[in-house]
């Protein structure tokens, strides 16, 4: 079987999004008793896998980085009573994209980086590059699957009045897709390299702490610990907790131990040791069934102090010795009062 033909790419504008097409090969109307599909796989020059897609399609749209070549090769297979059930492979036709780089690496912006807070909002940072020239202006530009062609920031981060950051609302048509992103800069007579990125915004989800914490204790001196999830729009089945426990150890620095990761929101911790422990602490991210990865949130309030067995006692001992203080005192303000009345009679009150 022959490969297909006139395998092209073409930048549509949409920030590293190309358009991949070709057409069949010159002699697959002969095939009609068997089925014709294609075998296209795409790559940046550097990758060490290709991404497969099997397809009786003509045309795709696939993301790449636009500061590396971008290389796509396609194949025709044939499959049927023509080939006795057999899979027939064309060969290889091969293309490449490459967008021409403006400016040295080195003015290319440094440190990018985004987080996707309780799933509501994106904020992106990054520094200048070392060889960037004083004035110079930057702009964050966006696309997905969802707008009709790449829109601007209009919501920029600044530093001594350099956009160094920008925060992005209203993604949530966004998510599960590639969010391309490209930061480019421009100053008077320097030409600036642009970045480009694609993201995923649930692998970049930061939840805030979880809320309400609780912590007691039951009767067998087992620590019951329970939280609800954090605010935001955060789904709450993806959400992982970890919790950790700290041991008071005098003088020495509270050492965390890690005593659980879970989905659920509530756990009881037994007391092992029960005169060392002495608070407990939450965090949340974003749980595998719904991202690859996350970032942790912070921790819920550092410490919840918890009662310990020999401050109970000494609580109980004090009681006990407060009220046979109190007791005495009144036996003996009694007999103060006898001896000052005369014949050990009673004094009377004067009415008057």
């Amino acid at each position: 079987v022959a490969p297909p033909q006139d395998l092209q790419i073409t930048d549509p504008g949409l920030l590293g999004s190309l358009d991949i097409e070709w057409k069949p090969p010159p002699n697959v109307q002969t095939f009609n008793e068997c089925t014709v599909r294609y075998k296209f796989e795409y790559r940046n020059t550097g990758d060490r896998d290709w991404k497969v897609i099997f397809t009786k399609k003509l045309k795709f749209r696939v993301g790449f980085d636009l500061s590396r070549t971008a290389e796509v090769k396609v194949q025709t297979l044939l499959e049927g009573w023509c080939t006795d059930d057999v899979e027939v492979q064309s060969d290889w036709i091969y293309a490449t994209f490459q967008v021409p780089l403006q400016g040295k690496l080195e003015s290319e912006v440094q440190n990018f980086h985004c987080i996707y807070h309780d799933w509501e909002y994106l904020k992106c940072t990054w520094q200048p590059g070392p060889l960037t020239p004083h004035g110079v202006h930057y702009g964050l530009y966006y696309w997905y699957e969802s707008l009709g062609h790449a829109a601007q920031c209009d919501d920029y981060i600044q530093d001594r009045g350099i956009n160094i950051g920008c925060m992005l609302q209203n993604l949530s048509q966004a998510e599960y897709k590639d969010l391309s992103i490209c930061v480019n800069g421009s100053a008077a007579a320097t030409l600036l390299r642009p970045l480009y990125v694609t993201l995923r915004l649930h692998n970049l989800a930061k939840p805030s702490p979880p809320k309400q914490l609780v912590v007691s204790m039951s009767a067998s001196e087992e620590l019951y610990v329970a939280w609800s999830p954090p605010g935001g729009k955060t789904p709450p089945q993806c959400l992982e907790y970890e919790v950790q426990l700290a041991e008071d150890q005098g003088e020495a620095k509270v050492a965390w131990a890690s005593v659980s990761t879970q989905m659920e929101t509530a756990l009881t911790i037994p007391r092992t040791n029960q005169s060392h422990i002495s608070c407990v602490r939450v965090r949340g991210r974003t749980n595998i069934f719904c991202a690859d990865q996350g970032f942790w949130s912070e921790w819920t309030q550092e410490c919840f102090s918890v009662s310990r067995k020999e401050d109970k006692q000494l609580f109980v001992l004090a009681a006990v010795i407060l009220s046979l203080s109190s007791s005495l005192i009144i036996f003996i303000l009694i007999g103060q009062c006898k001896k000052r009345s005369p014949s050990g009679k009673p004094l009377r009150a004067s009415v008057g």
